[in-house]
């Protein structure tokens, strides 16, 4: 209804609208069977006056009926959240010079969030992104304004709140039961839709918030209406309205079908459904069943059969696209469950003791830096593995998952591990003339992680290896043409897509360390970026991190993530510990923050 509000008259009659809906509801209010804490409403309305929406959205998903109904549902453990250990360092009042400076930079990063915002607000308002050089807007994940719910989180924790009213007040005017896209990718409107309503609602309790996300959510749980109730990739909207039921996929990424726990177990905390938990724990118990059934026992393969349930056919193995927050959501959902369920803490467990032993390595460079890289794994067995010695922008967020669950299960070796790999981020970021690491590079590994001596005739004959038979035996020709910093043997992919994965492992490492080089590594990090990616509208994507030009080569893409995610953390790493706490939240896969339960 409300798809543009491109100019005041479009906006006053939005808003006239809005306030006449709003009327209506009050005379026609019903007793709402979702309940609130008083505490936190009391905390959340601040003084200004509860809002009141009415769902204008075209389809009901409550009502859409499920083809494979379970006998019975698994119900969210119940009990008192364990006591579980500290995550965040204990920190000491910082002096004033400390704090001038770090909110001197926080102030750079809000700003630099309000002009995106702003641009966003003025020429691609509900629509799902920015292009930031043409200045217009596009629809990408459904047209149901995926920036707009993404950052909804963000405006709050910034202290936007006049931004947040106003947000929230479109997001009541989205109509979850129609989409510009014929089938949606369920893993993505997981984490950015439903992980933002929740993530939203549990920041401010804006009733409405909640209201959406359990449309959402029951959109979303079509996907597992399938006879073993495995979900699939990607929902045909229009076919979930019938009920008619759907097929598990036969191939399909580990993190597609293992990456929705953290917003169906949260959904199920807020609404006491245990539906929604059910169709998540099916997917857990069965990781747990095949954990070591895999080519790799104990970790798991980028693809599987949800169709047989079958983890064993595929030999390659990452922490990576298609992978990664499989890995990340075991923590932390054991976190937002109170402890209450050990499974995660065993999926967590076995799959890092793989990924210590055969996918982590040091990478040989000139200043002998103690650093890891998370490479990929080709395995038919334990005993018969091959390590790819890829490193990719997506698994920079490794570092943060081992020092969370490193402090989490009191594991200080994990937190070791994870400083290192945070720190090889770091040292990739530095080593590329932009100061922004590319999307995938290649590097040597060394024989041992205790010693790795620089050994330039080495790393040539690797470049050569790489490179040949382009430049024969031409090492310095190859290094120049290729543009590689020393250590680097390949470079895959020179894309920066305005990811997060590395200032998310930089800002868990100073949350759970503390130490102020963290904070220095994250401020060079948002320097380069901006210079790097700044447009006359708000960030785009540049198109090779090797150059540095007057004018870098710019993508006119700018993912819903860059306000979601990656402005968050580096937001984040400068603000008062206390703001967004790890000791009282977890965060999605898309930066979301969930309140853990007391």
């Amino acid at each position: 209804m409300f798809s543009n509000y491109r100019n005041k008259r479009t906006r006053l009659y939005a808003i006239t609208v809005i306030t006449l809906l709003s009327i209506l509801y009050l005379f026609n209010q019903r007793a709402d069977p979702l309940s609130f804490d008083s505490g936190r409403l009391e905390e959340y309305m601040n003084n200004g006056k509860h809002r009141k929406y009415t769902d204008i959205s075209s389809f009901d998903w409550r009502g859409a009926p499920v083809q494979n109904t379970p006998q019975s549902f698994a119900t969210i453990p119940t009990g008192k959240p364990l006591a579980l250990p500290r995550i965040q360092y204990d920190f000491v009042a910082e002096k004033k010079p400390e704090r001038v400076k770090r909110d001197k930079r926080q102030l750079a990063v809000r700003h630099a969030f309000q002009r995106a915002w702003n641009s966003y607000k003025k020429s691609a308002w509900m629509r799902d992104e920015l292009k930031p050089i043409s200045n217009e807007g596009k629809d990408t994940f459904g047209g149901w304004a995926a920036t707009l719910v993404d950052a909804l989180d963000t405006l709050w924790i910034m202290g936007l709140k006049e931004e947040f009213n106003e947000a929230v007040a479109a997001v009541a005017t989205i109509d979850f039961g129609k989409t510009s896209s014929t089938t949606i990718s369920v893993f993505e409107t997981t984490i950015r839709y439903l992980g933002g309503l929740i993530s939203a609602y549990d920041l401010s309790h804006e009733k409405v918030l909640l209201e959406k996300a359990v449309q959402v959510g029951e959109m979303l749980y079509r996907a597992f209406d399938t006879p073993n109730r495995m979900p699939i990739d990607r929902l045909d909207v229009e076919k979930a309205k019938l009920g008619e039921g759907f097929t598990a996929d036969s191939h399909i990424s580990i993190a597609g079908i293992g990456s929705l726990t953290m917003e169906f177990v949260r959904l199920a905390q807020l609404t006491g459904d245990a539906k929604y938990y059910d169709a998540v724990a099916r997917v857990t118990d069965l990781l747990d069943r095949a954990q070591n059934t895999t080519k790799l026992p104990g970790m798991f393969p980028i693809w599987m059969n949800a169709y047989d349930q079958d983890l064993s056919y595929d030999s390659s193995f990452t922490l990576g696209a298609m992978a990664d927050s499989v890995f990340e959501y075991f923590p932390k959902t054991f976190a937002l469950l109170g402890g209450l369920e050990p499974v995660y803490k065993k999926l967590y467990e076995n799959s890092m003791d793989m990924v210590d032993k055969h996918m982590l390595f040091r990478p040989m460079v000139p200043g002998r830096e103690d650093i890891l890289i998370s490479g990929n794994v080709r395995a038919e067995s334990a005993n018969n593995t091959e390590l790819d010695p890829e490193g990719q922008h997506l698994t920079c967020f490794v570092g943060g998952m081992f020092a969370l669950g490193g402090r989490l299960f009191e594991n200080k070796h994990h937190v070791d591990i994870g400083a290192k790999l945070a720190k090889g981020c770091i040292y990739t970021y530095k080593a590329l003339p932009t100061g922004i690491m590319p999307e995938i590079f290649l590097m040597l590994p060394c024989a041992s992680r205790e010693a790795c001596p620089w050994e330039q005739k080495k790393w040539e004959a690797e470049v050569i290896k790489r490179t040949h038979p382009v430049y024969l035996d031409d090492v310095n020709r190859a290094v120049k043409t290729e543009r590689l910093p020393v250590g680097f043997t390949a470079i895959r992919d020179r894309k920066y897509i305005l990811r997060p994965e590395a200032i998310e492992s930089v800002f868990v490492l100073y949350r759970t360390t503390g130490q102020k080089e963290y904070q220095e590594a994250a401020w060079d990090m948002f320097t380069a970026v901006m210079n790097a990616t700044s447009t006359a509208f708000a960030n785009a994507a540049i198109l090779d991190v090797s150059v540095i030009d007057e004018y870098p080569m710019q993508d006119d893409s700018m993912e819903s993530f860059w306000l979601a995610e990656t402005l968050k953390y580096f937001y984040l790493v400068f603000s008062p510990p206390d703001l967004i706490s790890l000791d009282e939240f977890v965060l999605n896969t898309e930066a979301h923050p969930f309140r853990r339960p007391k």
